[in-house]
């Protein structure tokens, strides 16, 4: 099993001035803990439910290079990225980007997006939700296209490209994953089947239905499109809570193994610190022993 950590919090005691030094620590700390992979929110305002609208929120992107700079093997993602924030050929660039810095370590996280609050507020553009997921598409469609290095003219319902040229091409082959956020069953999760290199579900705290059932319906999905269910890593965010010793966080993680979960991306409350980082890295040889059952 995959164990990543999630950063959606940046308040640390030494304000704005610390925020550099004190983020390095955390991801490096991270990185040397064999953690898969560090993930940032890509939001403009904080949405931390832990948090305030008010408080430090950096843009995802930035961070993601600085971050890069800062570490050697973890990979490196948004958890995720609304599709209406850049437009598509912006955002494909800048995962390539990461990508060719990193030595090949980027991912691109995408969602249709949901936070109309802050779209209003920071003039983004918000259209409605059926256009949303269909722009999504698109775009991961167009993904594909420019890193397979094909530059013939897009045409889609929303986006018209003329000359999507990609170089350099990225490092990751065939390209960097695809994570793609949500888990509606009529929009979401059809096109994660078609096109997603990974999922991601929430753990709800009712005895694993929800997970199940989400996993049986992305099944179906595989299934009629003829592609191998298996294709699809399957990740769930969940959360360290306050003093979890390492080996109650691993008794979670393989009841959610036995869900079917390959990949468990942690949150926590409040900014991480390298006390919590250190308990997940406590937790990774023994979750490197756990796979899932396939359940669904």
């Amino acid at each position: 099993m995959r164990l990543s950590l999630s950063i959606t919090n940046f308040s640390w005691p030494d304000g704005p001035a610390g925020i550099g030094a004190q983020l390095g620590r955390i991801v490096r700390a991270a990185d040397e803990a064999g953690l898969d992979t560090v993930w940032v929110a890509d939001h403009l305002i904080q949405a931390d439910p832990s948090s305030t609208p008010d408080a430090e929120m950096l843009e995802a992107y930035t961070t993601l290079g600085f971050l890069s700079a800062q570490t050697e093997r973890i990979r490196l993602g948004t958890m995720v990225t609304g599709v209406t924030h850049r437009p598509p050929a912006l955002l494909i660039k800048a995962v390539t980007t990461l990508d060719v810095l990193s030595g090949g370590r980027a991912w691109l996280g995408i969602g249709a997006g949901y936070h109309e609050g802050e779209a209003r507020a920071m003039g983004l553009p918000f259209p409605p939700t059926a256009a949303r997921f269909e722009r999504m598409e698109e775009t991961v469609r167009l993904a594909i296209q420019m890193w397979a290095g094909d530059d013939a003219a897009f045409e889609g319902t929303y986006y018209r490209l003329e000359h999507p040229a990609a170089s350099p091409r990225p490092l990751r082959l065939p390209h960097p994953p695809m994570l793609i956020g949500g888990t509606g069953e009529q929009r979401t999760l059809p096109v994660v089947a078609r096109y997603a290199d990974a999922c991601n579900l929430f753990d709800i705290p009712d005895g694993g239905r929800t997970v199940t059932h989400k996993l049986t319906v992305l099944a179906r999905h595989c299934e009629e499109i003829g592609r191998p269910y298996d294709d699809v890593e399957k990740t769930l965010a969940s959360r360290l809570e306050p003093g979890e010793s390492p080996e109650s966080f691993v008794q979670r993680c393989a009841s959610f193994a036995a869900l079917g979960i390959d990949h468990v991306v942690v949150i926590t409350t409040g900014p991480w610190t390298e006390e919590a980082v250190a308990t997940l890295g406590a937790a990774v040889p023994a979750l490197q022993r756990i796979s899932h059952t396939g359940s669904r």
